[in-house]
């Protein structure tokens, strides 16, 4: 019987010469990493990390090593001698680099990360190590903080935030047991603010807010991120949440106040003028706000009371003045000259001196108290006062 030939034969024989010249390709390249491996090896074994580092991360720059656990321990274990090096040096007060130590703490504890995802079995004793170096993340965060470095300060306030959720550190539930927590979430917070990025502002901000002793600061900072998105629901929503819980802190109340009144929401800012004076009936901002409020809700009689308040208060606050005065000429203004001549006449004479003093005190807000003056002196027939703010006004005019 003539011999069958399979057809297999030639496609099995390719496969299994591809699979040698694979195997004599790679077994070099094994043999290679196996050497520069335990080359590091020494190196840590003798202190030398600074080598051992160099040949640990050119092998990790090979795409094929990245998930070599034994690579990665090496890493760890040069990193971490570099890292208690350190430690030592700063301890004896010798001269080394604070900056440089930092950065050991925080490269360590991305490589321990790392390795907890290749190598779990390592958990426990990583976890360990890490947990006691964790407050040089906090320390070297506020370390470039004071260096103006807010980007690097960044980096390691959220590296020890991000602890809490990093399945290394699973059973230390730093989230509701570490005190300092929010307090590196607030200086994170600050670095996005310093840096005027909306987003880092905005990304640890509930966490800060738990920082009560700087909640003041953390709601400013969310206000202004809310305002470089031009979010102004969520800007006004933080004011008012400002305003709430720290009526006489300085930034709430002047700019909640001012968007209500760009917003022609005169009631809601009477309402948050008396809110604040229910606080602090003798702040002079307070006081100030509210006349002007009442200014414009054409209340003249309380503004004028109010404004009449603040200069006994502080004679030399020119805007009272100014206030005042502009009520007295609004209420004169209302009023019919056929029938109350004489009413009117007595508004004026009553806008006159505080105009004139608001003049006095602030020379040089022409466009403010001139076209008032001018109205006064036309309607009581102060013909030589007259004159002078007319030539004042026609210079300005052609100026």
């Amino acid at each position: 019987m003539p011999a069958i030939n399979n057809p297999f034969e030639p496609v099995k024989m390719k496969q299994l010469i591809a699979t040698l010249l694979l195997l004599l390709m790679i077994t070099p390249c094994l043999m290679a990493q196996k050497k520069e491996l335990s080359q590091a090896r020494s190196s840590i074994k003798s202190g030398k990390y600074d080598d051992a580092e160099k040949v640990l991360v050119k092998l990790l720059g090979d795409s094929t090593n990245r998930a070599n656990k034994r690579i990665w321990l090496a890493y760890y274990d040069a990193v971490r001698g570099k890292y208690e090096q350190g430690n030592e040096k700063l301890y004896l007060k010798q001269n080394y680099d604070t900056a440089l130590f930092f950065s050991h703490a925080r490269k360590m504890l991305s490589i321990a990360e790392t390795l907890d995802s290749l190598a779990p079995e390592y958990r426990k004793s990583h976890a360990e190590q890490q947990n006691g170096y964790r407050p040089n993340l906090f320390n070297g965060g506020s370390f470039l903080l004071r260096k103006g470095k807010w980007t690097e300060a960044y980096d390691y306030y959220e590296a020890y935030i991000d602890c809490a959720r990093q399945p290394l550190f699973s059973t230390y539930h730093y989230d509701s047991l570490d005190s300092r927590m929010p307090e590196a979430a607030y200086w994170a917070t600050y670095c996005g603010y310093k840096l005027n990025d909306p987003v880092l502002t905005l990304r640890h901000y509930k966490l800060a807010l738990q920082d009560t002793t700087k909640a003041d600061f953390t709601l400013l900072f969310v206000a202004e991120a809310r305002k470089w998105l031009n979010d102004e629901q969520l800007y006004l929503s933080t004011l008012q949440e400002g305003f709430r819980r720290y009526p006489q802190f300085y930034y709430f109340f002047p700019r909640l106040m001012d968007v209500y009144i760009a917003r022609g929401q005169y009631e809601n800012a009477l309402a948050v003028a008396d809110s604040a004076l229910a606080v602090n009936d003798s702040s002079q901002l307070f006081l100030f706000a509210k006349s002007t409020t009442l200014l414009r809700l054409e209340r003249y009689s309380e503004s004028i009371k109010v404004s009449q308040q603040l200069i006994d208060m502080n004679p030399k606050m020119a805007e009272p003045y100014f206030n005042a005065g502009s009520a007295y000429v609004n209420i004169a203004s209302r009023l019919d000259a056929r029938h109350y001549k004489k009413q009117m006449r007595q508004a004026y004479q009553k806008a006159l001196p505080y105009m004139e003093q608001y003049r006095q005190l602030m020379p040089d807000e022409k466009d403010k108290w001139a076209p008032v003056l001018y109205r006064i002196y036309l309607n009581l027939n102060m013909g030589k006062q007259f004159d002078e703010i007319d030539r004042l006004l026609k210079v300005k005019g052609e100026g």
